[in-house]
């Protein structure tokens, strides 16, 4: 069994396999998983990495592993106008919910505490089976915030700006 321990972003050469997953397990740093082909594999990524679909991963022995993110089931809640698609999005946000975002509708994890709320901001909540995929943050720019950590492009001491979390 391969052991997958590198995140390589935008990997060029072929990939050898892939790995469908929901959100939830693209979270964890470490798990065994079946493979598209069958197989197993084991995941060893540094603490706190969050696997994106499309993400290509290094093995120990070289090969290469592409993520794919399964359909699962999310709340979509779609608005009649953007103002108020982007005031759920706001008090989602105040609440931590991970969160996708799309021009015309939102996806979150399927809550119906948070679903009525929507609800009594006058959003239509219904229940799909799609991939979700949502926003990494304010500091999740780029795949360098895969291990937790950000990176503006260039090279600075944090003491030269806050953070605010």
């Amino acid at each position: 069994m391969e052991t997958f321990d590198r995140l390589d972003c935008g990997a060029p050469g072929a990939v050898d396999v892939a790995v469908t997953l929901p959100w939830e397990r693209r979270t964890r740093s470490r798990q065994r998983v079946t493979l598209d082909d069958g197989n197993e594999a084991l995941l060893a990524l540094p603490r706190g990495t969050v696997l994106r679909h499309g993400d290509v991963l290094r093995g120990a022995c070289g090969g290469q592993l592409r993520v794919m993110a399964a359909a699962e089931t999310v709340s979509t809640a779609h608005a009649e106008d953007g103002t108020s698609l982007l005031r759920a999005a706001y008090h989602l946000g105040n609440r931590h919910v991970p969160i996708e975002l799309k021009p015309d509708h939102l996806k979150i994890e399927p809550d119906h505490v948070l679903a009525d709320m929507l609800r009594a901001m006058h959003l239509i909540v219904n229940e799909a089976n799609a991939a979700f995929e949502p926003e990494g943050g304010a500091y999740a720019a780029g795949h360098a915030a895969h291990a937790g950590g950000h990176d503006h492009g260039h090279d600075h001491g944090h003491g030269s700006h806050d953070h605010h979390h």
